[in-house]
């Protein structure tokens, strides 16, 4: 069986044979097919805190201590309204994870705004959010079980990306990024049954098996709570911090050939437009574009600009392939009411008698009724 790092610091199980891994290693481009259709989700990009424990080398999104920002309550809620005017569902809210002790001034700012964390916080944007008529999806990075589930019920859903579970010199230092913390992340939301996107990043030093590892690994877990909505399958991005090169595109085409094939048909194969080529990637099992915003930029990766819904058209015509807008929590978990996935204040949400629930429903197809009641 396979051993990946931290998973029996932070008593988490997966179970991966190394028979997997080498025949998951076998894939090519070749053994899967092009997706019937594609899907994005029209959001708006909300940094809530600039501020990050970790000091990955590739990262330009955090800021060091006495440079960090938060997002005030007044700038959340001009920031969601605006995006629900521009026709957005989601509101999608990332940040560095916990900030540590060194982010006097975060604490500080959290303290006069009554909040004793940034989970506490993120709940009250997520509030914010759902009150302006979008549906939260928070990127919080790694939490615990009482983090998580203080926010779960005010998010349609959430996500963090597993990126490897290599022990890679990016993520080196003496606040390094844990493959098994970020692995019990991803258990913790399907034990609280929380619709989850992940992923992997390609680039940053991990090899080949590794990838596979990953990969497997997120299916491990997927099978045990079927919580899984979408796997990123992400290139690492030149910019001022990282200078370690790109992966090449044979690389990335196996990279998600690989995610399509390890993953159950359910779970959709996401490349973010923005940073992958995925006019060269589409037969390799892509299904989904990610968000993208009319609103703002992508703060996580500023050098890359959104492209407009009539490129992600085009590039769908091209493909000889229906476009597909989408919710930020996929159908399936929608399905009967939702109640299994979806908490109340979300499920209010959907079928409220509003411009925010007509936009919502518009988006499904028809009546999100069924999928909405209490």
């Amino acid at each position: 069986m396979v051993s990946i790092p931290g998973t029996e610091e932070y008593g988490v199980e997966v179970s991966i044979s190394d028979r997997a891994v080498e025949d998951l290693l076998t894939t090519t481009p070749a053994d899967v097919a092009a997706a019937p259709e594609l899907s994005f989700a029209r959001n708006v990009f909300l940094p809530l805190t600039t501020a990050c424990r970790y000091t990955c080398t590739y990262c330009t999104y955090y800021d060091p201590p006495g440079e960090a920002s938060l997002m005030s309550p007044a700038e959340i809620r001009e920031t969601v309204e605006r995006g629900a005017r521009a026709g957005c569902t989601e509101a999608l809210f990332t940040f560095g994870d916990d900030p540590d002790d060194r982010y006097d001034e975060i604490h500080a700012q959290l303290d006069e705004y009554g909040h004793d964390s940034i989970h506490s916080y993120l709940r009250e944007a997520c509030e914010i959010a759902l009150d302006a008529g979008l549906l939260p999806h928070s990127n919080p990075g790694d939490q615990t079980r009482e983090e998580m589930a203080a926010v779960a019920d005010v998010n349609a859903s959430m996500g963090t990306m597993l990126e490897t579970t290599a022990d890679v010199r990016a993520h080196g230092g003496p606040r390094a990024k844990n493959p098994g913390q970020r692995l019990r992340t991803i258990r913790i939301a399907g034990e609280l049954g929380v619709p989850f996107t992940t992923g992997i990043l390609v680039g940053i030093g991990e090899s080949r098996r590794d990838r596979a590892v990953s990969l497997l690994a997120i299916r491990d877990l997927h099978e045990r709570y079927g919580h899984v909505q979408e796997v990123i399958v992400q290139p690492v991005s030149e910019n001022e911090r990282w200078r370690g090169g790109e992966p090449s595109l044979e690389e990335l085409r196996e990279a998600v050939a690989m995610a399509r094939r390890c993953l159950p048909e359910a779970v959709s194969v996401q490349a973010p437009p923005n940073l992958a080529p995925v006019r060269d990637l589409l037969d390799c099992g892509i299904d989904d574009l990610g968000g993208v915003s009319p609103v703002t930029v992508d703060h996580v990766n500023p050098d890359y600009e959104w492209p407009e819904l009539r490129q992600l058209e085009h590039l769908a015509d091209e493909a000889g392939v229906p476009l597909r807008e989408r919710l930020p929590v996929y159908e399936r978990f929608l399905e009967d009411g939702g109640r299994a996935w979806v908490a109340p204040p979300v499920r209010r949400a959907l079928r409220a008698e509003d411009d925010a629930g007509a936009r919502y429903r518009a988006v499904l197809g028809g009546d999100a009724s069924g999928a909405a009641g209490d």
